[in-house]
């Protein structure tokens, strides 16, 4: 068995037992941590990203139209559902992702009214070299997990997700569809 060091969440559960002994804070466990493994996760994020001159947001556009595949293009609506924004906030990203020349748009030529995004060559150029900086420093980030442990996080985390989202809806499913 590993032996794991206390952290900063350890001692404010401990302060917590001291001071409130009736009040069982092992949530905060959890979520504390989860919370401060985001900060950190969102700084990485930011260094890796700025390496190539993209915020977060840029990043996730170029990202999701590259992992829909050939030929890279999306319809904003397609974007904006795959990525939880409203199609206002979209169309600011878009418009400002087309002014640095990383995404075009044209007409759908399956709809005449239609409009799809695409990247360019310098938007797929670019979002190469920034996935492939991610994914080496989360690879980093995670670098003391075993690959037993990875996926024993990665299960844990998916059921608390669903848990979180089911508790957040209410009488529904985590997709947002209510049960029968």
């Amino acid at each position: 068995m590993e032996i794991v060091e206390s952290d900063t969440v350890d001692r404010i559960l401990e302060q917590w037992a001291e001071k409130r002994p009736d009040l069982d804070a092992s949530p905060m466990g959890v979520f504390g941590r989860l919370s401060r493994a985001k900060a950190v996760l969102d700084r990485s994020l930011s260094r890796t990203f700025g390496r190539f001159g993209l915020h977060s947001w840029e990043f996730d556009v170029l990202a999701t139209l590259r992992r829909n595949g050939e030929p890279y293009s999306l319809t904003p609506t397609e974007l904006y559902r795959s990525m939880m924004l409203s199609s206002g906030a979209m169309t600011n990203r878009l418009d400002r992702l087309e002014g640095r020349g990383l995404v075009r748009r044209s007409r759908d030529p399956r709809d005449r009214r239609g409009v799809r995004i695409t990247l360019t060559e310098e938007g797929l150029e670019l979002i190469e070299r920034a996935v492939e900086a991610h994914v080496e420093g989360e690879e980093k980030m995670l670098g003391s997990l075993s690959e037993e442990d990875r996926e024993l996080l990665a299960g844990l985390l998916r059921k608390l997700l669903i848990s979180m989202e089911v508790a957040e809806c209410g009488e529904t499913e985590p997709t947002g569809v209510p049960r029968e």
